[in-house]
């Protein structure tokens, strides 16, 4: 009986120590063997590359069809694409986990504006490396929280208890909005007014199904070698100009910089509070960048010259003579219009509606919208038809910015206070432009479209609001952006495309 006894237990630490033997080799060949973790289902599949489990193939850089996405930008890295339903009969996003985005050639770019805002996961310390470390980042999808410069972070496998993770944009803005004096108007330097919160700076568009380049300077600089690039339009193109200015200058004031508006004509003329546009010329790399403004496009021409308080003949169906005198030398022009066409401005201004050289007498275009739609269609057309004399010029028209006044207009109560990001919706789910007579208007041309209306509808919180340099009771400024701001992701836009 005892002898039994110890030859069964003697067995027993055999097959155990047997069963110990095999468990090792077999966690062994798993580590060093590929082929077996085929063996399983994808759920339970060890150490898959971060890049397909979350966001498939790698990601093509270049401006899909359908530019998209906002997220907040935490780091200087690729911010990887977080894709939404490319259709406008579902309006339902979806995470495309597996498909490849066909790369485009640069003439197919779409005008759509698809999308949805999320945040980009920031990296570890530096040098920091590993499946863990890399799978980590690679399923980080964040929300902003604006009030406390936070983000809520979901981990994989934490889709229903994201963690509070306290973060600080470390790439965003692309230029203080304490610098940038040589450029930037005061009256449009939030950060020099009595305004507190800045969350709105930490944000950046994020393209549907493609990763749109980080935008740098000098590398602008050095495409545009040469090159001369010009604005032309109302007071929102300025602040696309100035914002570009800053962002290649990274807001630094640089003695080489020349200014070169003489060239243009842009001069301050007697009486004026300003000139008519600035041009300024970078010397290293003989990059010109310059703005004109010409608030409706059209050819504005005094009826009497010698009259100071004439009426101007304003020539619906002529652009401005500004386009027309210097066209030639432009290898990059952005062209836009849109909120000077109301019946207050054309009185103040003194702008008397003409076609054909005379004064307008078709009914239908003495309404400010037809007049305007007629305008556009005009210039573009006249545009196109220059293009093949220029090959050298890229042309594009850019969509109208967004008004945001509620509760009245700029000079009734209306009003834009809110200051958090995303309160109207962080998703643009249209096929089509916002815009719809630009992108009628172009549409069958070379003039390309810059599509940035449904995009920027979604950032009331980017305006000067109540912050103004007069700061007058009761007006807010609900059309024109902090700066930094918006009209930054304007010119990433224009960048990429370029």
């Amino acid at each position: 009986m005892k002898g039994g006894f110890h030859g069964l237990r003697a067995k027993q630490l055999s097959l155990s120590l047997i069963a110990l033997v095999c468990t090792f080799v077999f966690i062994w060949a798993w580590e060093k063997t590929p082929l077996l973790t085929s063996l399983l289902p994808p759920q339970s599949r060890f150490s898959m590359p971060s890049s397909e489990i979350l966001f498939g193939a790698p990601v093509v850089k270049e401006m899909s069809s359908n530019p998209g996405i906002y997220v907040k930008e935490e780091s200087s890295n690729a911010v990887a694409p977080m894709r939404s339903a490319n259709t406008s009969s579902s309006k339902k996003s979806i995470t495309d986990n597996n498909s490849t985005p066909p790369p485009m050639e640069k003439e197919e770019i779409s005008p759509t504006a698809l999308g949805k805002w999320g945040a980009a996961p920031k990296p570890g310390p530096k040098g920091e490396k590993g499946p863990k470390k890399v799978e980590q980042d690679a399923n980080r999808i964040a929300m902003m929280d604006s009030e406390t410069n936070n983000s809520f972070v979901k981990g994989k496998g934490d889709a229903d208890e994201p963690t509070l993770v306290k973060e600080k944009d470390d790439r965003r803005p692309l230029y203080s909005g304490f610098g940038c004096k040589q450029w930037l108007s005061g009256m449009w330097a939030c950060r020099l007014t009595q305004r507190t919160d800045f969350s709105y700076e930490s944000f950046r568009w994020q393209p549907e199904n493609c990763e749109m380049p980080d935008f740098e300077g000098s590398k602008f600089l050095r495409r545009m070698q040469n090159k001369t690039v010009a604005f032309v339009g109302d007071s929102l193109g300025r602040q696309q100009f100035q914002s570009l200015m800053c962002m290649v200058t990274g807001g630094e004031e640089s003695p080489d910089v020349l200014d070169v508006g003489s060239e243009y004509g842009l001069v301050k003329n007697p009486g004026a509070v300003r000139p008519d546009g600035w041009a300024y010329r970078f010397l290293n790399t003989n990059t010109t960048i310059l703005y004109y403004w010409s608030a409706s496009l059209c050819d504005l021409e005094p009826l009497n010259i010698t009259d100071p308080a004439t009426d101007y003949a304003m020539h619906l169906d002529r652009p401005a003579a500004f386009l027309r005198h210097y066209l030639h030398r432009f290898d990059v022009l952005v062209l836009n219009t849109g909120h000077h066409w109301n019946r207050g401005k054309l009185k103040a201004n003194r702008w008397v509606m003409h076609v054909g050289g005379v004064p307008n007498t078709n009914r239908k275009l003495a309404d400010i919208a037809s007049a305007k739609n007629f305008t556009i269609y005009s210039v573009v057309k006249w545009l196109d038809l220059q293009l093949p004399k220029h090959p050298q010029l890229r042309a594009f028209f850019r969509a109208i910015s967004p008004r945001h006044f509620f509760n009245g207009e700029w000079n009734s109560g209306g009003s834009c206070d809110n200051t958090t990001p995303l309160t109207g919706g962080k998703e643009v789910l249209q096929d089509n432009s916002s815009d719809p007579v630009a992108e009628g208007a172009v549409k069958g041309t070379d003039v390309k479209f810059l599509d940035i209306t449904a995009l920027s509808q979604l950032r009331d919180e980017g305006h000067i609001s109540r912050y103004s340099i007069k700061a007058t009771p009761g007006v807010q400024d609900c059309l024109h952006w902090c700066l930094p701001g918006i009209p930054d992701t304007w010119n990433e836009i224009l960048y990429a495309q370029l």
